[in-house]
């Protein structure tokens, strides 16, 4: 069943989708070579606790880490490590935050120091795609015209899909109706009407778009473990339009001209 969210409720998802974009601004300042997997998720819960929020997916299912983390050929829903960044590492930071109830999903893909070009035009056909997709979803449409619309530009450019993991409903619950796949037809899926809350995110290989689950059950990569880069949003659809309640914004005033 798909929830449909006052505007008080999205008001409430506004400050946890605020409040997550933060965070991501926050470990953007670590974002260097040298750096561990697990230094950046202990920077994001701490700063997650110093601010009012609740890091959602500590513990979320077995989940150990307030981050997940996307080295290179990690898909999604990596762990915390000793990993080291390298130069030339691409990092995507998936995570969810609750605050007063709601919930707010976010994810960036960073650069680590100065990285092949073939891998800055996957992460920047992967940001693109998300906001082709939010373009799509407008009341009236279907979620299948967003998948539809992700996968064209992306398959148009030389890239795979992800199909065994996709977007999502949020509000009260990480995880809500409707699914919100990256691939489809359009005039399919469920009509996207006001009050709906989603969140799209694009997982875009390099290579073949099949995947590997690791003996932890969670972490997912690459079969052919060539690179996968990540973007998401959190959205309301309210007042006949869409509004983007997370935001990027923290992340390029870190980055500055180093943002994708």
């Amino acid at each position: 069943m798909i929830y449909l969210k006052t505007p008080e409720e999205i008001e409430r998802m506004r400050e946890a989708a605020i409040l997550v974009s933060r965070t991501l601004g926050e470990v953007a300042r670590w974002i260097t070579p040298g750096v561990t997997t697990l230094k950046l998720d202990a920077i994001a819960r701490e700063f997650l606790r110093d601010n009012g929020g609740r890091p959602a997916c500590l513990g979320y299912d077995g989940l150990p880490g307030t981050l997940c983390l996307e080295a290179n050929e990690t898909v999604v829903h990596g762990f915390p490590s000793n990993y080291a960044l390298r130069e030339g590492d691409i990092i995507g930071v998936d995570t969810v935050v609750e605050k007063d109830g709601f919930m707010g999903d976010t994810c960036y893909t960073f650069a680590v120091g100065d990285i092949d070009p073939k891998l800055m035009d996957l992460c920047k056909t992967t940001k693109e795609s998300l906001y082709i997709g939010i373009e799509t979803c407008r009341p009236g449409h279907r979620i299948g015209d967003i998948a539809n619309a992700v996968q064209t530009y992306c398959e148009h450019r030389g890239y795979s899909v992800v199909r065994e993991m996709c977007g999502h409903g949020i509000g009260r619950s990480m995880h809500e109706a409707p699914e919100v796949p990256n691939y489809g037809r359009r005039g399919t899926g469920p009509v996207i009407r006001n009050g709906m809350c989603i969140c799209i995110e694009p997982m875009i290989n390099m290579g073949s778009r099949n995947i590997v689950i690791e003996r932890d059950g969670w972490t997912c990569r690459t079969k052919d473990r060539k690179p996968s880069a990540h973007y998401e949003h959190t959205l309301a659809v309210t007042d006949d339009h869409v509004e983007i309640l997370t935001t990027f914004d923290y992340i390029q005033e870190v980055l500055k001209d180093r943002f994708i």
